[in-house]
């Protein structure tokens, strides 16, 4: 009985004044909530934003690329964390036709970020609208971008781009636009020889992808200017044919491209037998189709000449008008 008493005695003075007591202990409980927020901290840092599709969809409108990204936690256990170890995403697997949608950004922990406690994790922006369109490859032609100029009296007679031509992958909308792919800038000033170099490709579309490593090898070929002069109806002789025979040639003449500096080119005149055949192999009558030879040039190339052959009417000479 006397224990009953001491109970009921201990119950009565706690609910005395009862509304006292639950505010005091609400009031214990926000400055406990208050002084574990106050030593909370935020961390903030930037990562890049990952765009989950199906395989036959890409982007095909501007997004953000980064996501800022906010830790809120004990100092001790957001700073430790590695910004690799956060990975920002949104997800458009679903989707499979083209068209415009909106998704909300996730976070994917891993690493240093796994087993936090009260870690709390928020993004800005918080939803991504993109732009998609229908996934298309096709091949490219690159074209060099050159500037400056070779040493005096040199000049770029051409080039090769090794590949010459690359693999796009894009959107359908922008990459059906895409006709060609320019170089880096290629620097000739003072050049004076044939010259490799490995250069970048230029993709000023982010959201067109080119494949392999973004580079292709320019060779340059590098000469001096030359001058050229044609000249035509040069007389082709005959050397070394037998008296027995009189012959007649078609074609009876022929022309010559000549290369090399301008002053010999202007004072050059072809020689007597400048072109001709040599008919010393020939025995008997007949049609035949020999050789045409040129002469020696000092100083200058010949590039072209026609004919390369001409057709020679070999007949015996008719003795008895010659004697009359």
């Amino acid at each position: 009985m006397i224990q009953m008493s001491k109970l009921s005695g201990f119950l009565i003075r706690s609910a005395e004044n009862w509304p006292i007591k639950v505010l005091s202990i609400a009031l214990a409980l926000i400055l406990f909530v208050f002084h574990r927020m106050s030593t909370l901290e935020d961390r903030f840092f930037s990562v890049p934003l990952d765009v989950e599709l199906s395989q036959n969809l890409l982007p095909a409108s501007s997004y953000i690329r980064m996501i800022r990204v906010t830790l809120r936690g004990d100092a001790n256990s957001i700073y430790p964390i590695l910004e690799g170890d956060i990975e920002a995403y949104i997800d458009l697997k679903k989707y499979t036709r083209p068209g415009s949608y909106r998704a909300t950004v996730q976070v994917r922990k891993k690493g240093t970020a796994l087993g936090v406690e009260s870690l709390q994790i928020s993004c800005d922006p918080m939803e991504i609208s993109l732009e998609l369109d229908q996934r298309i490859s096709k091949y490219v032609p690159l074209t060099a971008s050159l500037r400056g100029t070779p040493a005096p009296d040199y000049e770029l007679v051409s080039y090769t781009l090794s590949p010459a031509q690359v693999v796009v992958d894009g959107p359908l909308t922008l990459l059906g636009e895409v006709s060609e792919l320019n170089t880096d800038f290629i620097d000739l000033d003072g050049r004076s020889e044939d010259f490799s170099v490995d250069v970048s490709i230029l993709n000023r579309a982010s959201l067109l992808t080119i494949r392999g490593n973004g580079t292709t090898e320019f060779h340059g070929y590098i000469r001096k200017p030359v001058t050229v002069r044609n000249i035509g109806n040069i007389s082709i002789s005959l050397t070394n044919l037998d008296p027995r025979f009189t012959a007649e040639i078609q074609p009876e003449t022929g022309t010559v491209r000549v290369e090399g500096d301008q002053l010999l080119l202007d004072a050059f005149t072809p020689p007597p037998l400048f072109m001709s055949i040599d008919c010393s192999g020939i025995n008997a009558e007949g049609d035949y189709t020999l050789p045409v030879t040129i002469a020696g040039t000092p100083g200058l190339e010949i590039a072209r000449m026609e004919p390369e052959n001409a057709v020679v009417s070999i007949r015996l000479q008719d003795l008895q008008k010659g004697n009359n």
